[in-house]
């Protein structure tokens, strides 16, 4: 039943990905217009205060009530660490202006007075403070690195296939794949930091390879029919997807690192639009292209003749 839909029916299926892909540049629209900025700015990205504090007994609710009481009109950010499972304490993240020396001593001493296992030693060695204007600054940069990314990729795809829908085709894909792996990522409220726009760079590598794929057994493999190329290509493409999954999801479960959690957790997003980005619209106009280029050489065969 699904093979015979997707075999038949890849036309209509186009309006999947299509869809997904206006909704995602709606919600990101709404973002910008409502808060300024198109992704959620974590701390490391617009200034603020990072803490580590490394207690498995810690109260998360208790140490958010009191920061939320005292602070506000601060941006609080708390995520639980933890190994294999087992909670070892907990990061905290605040949008206080590291200039204030009144309100950061405020801050460490209600760490303390919350988790009395802790001294002020320790709130020392695992505190990390960023002004806004280096935050803006990682954010200006590693955004510009994005752009360049993305630009460069396309030139390289260009200058690879030659010929223009294909090629825009496969740069389609991996833009679909980012901004819908953004606007997710925005309606779970996850605060973008320097490691995410890293995963959003990893992300474009991940969603053209296999794109690229697709593409060249579809246009450059002169065996079977496109459609037994499509089936060709998504073998090894899934298989690819799949290992990729896997290795994404034990460093989720294993890693205590906030950051990689981050990373691991966009590449899944990334990895899961991109199974339809990739085998529903690239697939989908590919073999629109195929058809309509095999229609036009018979035309001008007959014309010949």
């Amino acid at each position: 039943m699904i093979k015979n839909i997707y075999e038949k029916h890849y036309k209509v299926l186009l309006v999947i990905p299509i869809l997904i892909l206006v909704l995602a540049m709606f919600q990101i629209g709404i973002q910008y217009f409502q808060t300024g900025d198109f992704l959620n700015k974590g701390v490391s990205l617009k200034g603020g205060v990072t803490v580590n504090i490394l207690d498995s007994k810690i109260n998360n609710d208790l140490i958010e009530k009191n920061l939320k009481i005292n602070f506000p009109n601060s941006d609080i950010e708390i995520k639980s660490l933890s190994q294999a499972g087992e909670k070892t304490g907990l990061v905290l993240k605040i949008d206080l202006d590291v200039n204030n020396d009144k309100d950061i001593l405020k801050f460490k001493h209600l760490i303390i007075d919350t988790a009395p296992n802790l001294t002020l030693d320790d709130i020392e060695d695992n505190i990390q403070t960023i002004s806004p204007s280096l935050g803006n600054s990682f954010f200006k940069t590693t955004f510009k690195s994005l752009i360049m990314a993305f630009i460069f990729m396309a030139i390289i795809v260009f200058y690879y296939f030659r010929t223009i829908i294909p090629s825009l085709n496969v740069i389609l894909a991996a833009f679909s794949d980012i901004i819908v792996t953004l606007a997710i990522v925005n309606l779970m409220g996850i605060k973008i930091s320097t490691a995410g726009i890293a995963a959003f760079l990893m992300l474009i590598g991940y969603s053209v390879d296999t794109d690229i794929l697709l593409a060249t057994k579809v246009l450059k493999t002169k065996k079977g029919t496109v459609l037994d190329r499509v089936y060709a290509a998504m073998k090894t493409g899934l298989m690819m997807s799949s290992t990729t999954f896997i290795a994404v999801l034990i460093a989720l479960y294993f890693t205590i690192s906030l950051e990689i959690k981050q990373i691991m957790s966009i590449l899944l997003i990334g990895l899961i639009i991109d199974l339809i980005m990739t085998w529903i619209q690239n697939a989908g106009i590919l073999r629109i292209y195929m058809e309509t280029k095999t229609i036009n050489t018979e035309t001008k065969n007959n014309d010949q003749i």
